[in-house]
């Protein structure tokens, strides 16, 4: 049977979702140490960063009836962590201390870390060794991995949707399919009767041929 709802929600296998994950935790870490308690700013980051996590998850758990919601969300988690950028950027501007550029030699060095397994297996290991400059930084370098892939895979998400169409095309799709299955039988003829019926009387003639009456 042809079926049109396709299996989704490995969310979790994605290495994008698993550096959300990651991006919040720090970023709730850093809300605490570096923020003050009640203050918009800190209830801000921390829901941009959990916005981040959460809108992936629920794209890709939404990509079986919805390829538009799909990217809509993906869209929501992209611009949440861009907005949490905004943030650690303004950080460290307003508190005048640097933001490593790419080709500086510790963005360098901190690009390799993030991609050992130690810091996935233990992502929040120097969180609380770290001064807030580093800690900026971290986060800064990880929220700009995170939506490059985001981007790269909201571009997968528009050309499977090119491709395959929305959920009301592949019902459509799915229906027709399943009309023609259904049809495909009555196109051939029955087989026909072989057998001897020379010896059999016709049940259709109900006179009564004994009366031979002139």
């Amino acid at each position: 049977m042809n079926t049109f709802l396709r299996e989704k929600g490995g969310y979790r296998n994605l290495r994008v979702f698993r550096l959300s994950e990651i991006i919040y935790d720090l970023s709730v870490i850093f809300a605490k140490l570096y923020i003050r308690a009640g203050s918009r700013t800190r209830d801000q980051i921390e829901q941009a960063a959990r916005s981040g996590k959460q809108n992936i998850a629920e794209g890709s758990a939404a990509a079986s009836t919805s390829r538009e919601t799909e990217i809509k969300l993906t869209n929501v988690a992209k611009a949440s962590l861009e907005e949490l950028l905004l943030d650690y950027e303004d950080y460290l501007r307003q508190n005048n201390l640097p933001q490593w550029h790419k080709s500086h030699p510790r963005t360098i060095k901190l690009r390799d870390y993030l991609k050992s397994q130690d810091f996935l297996d233990n992502p929040t290991k120097f969180a609380y060794k770290m001064n807030v400059e580093e800690y900026c930084n971290l986060c800064i370098t990880l929220i700009n991995q995170a939506t490059y892939m985001l981007r790269r895979l909201i571009d997968k998400q528009q050309e499977q949707f090119l491709q395959e169409g929305g959920i009301r095309e592949q019902m459509f799709a799915a229906r027709v399919q399943y009309r023609k299955a259904m049809d495909r039988p009555a196109r051939y003829p029955a087989p026909s009767d072989k057998s001897d019926k020379s010896d059999m009387s016709d049940s259709s003639d109900t006179s009564d041929k004994s009366d031979t009456s002139d």
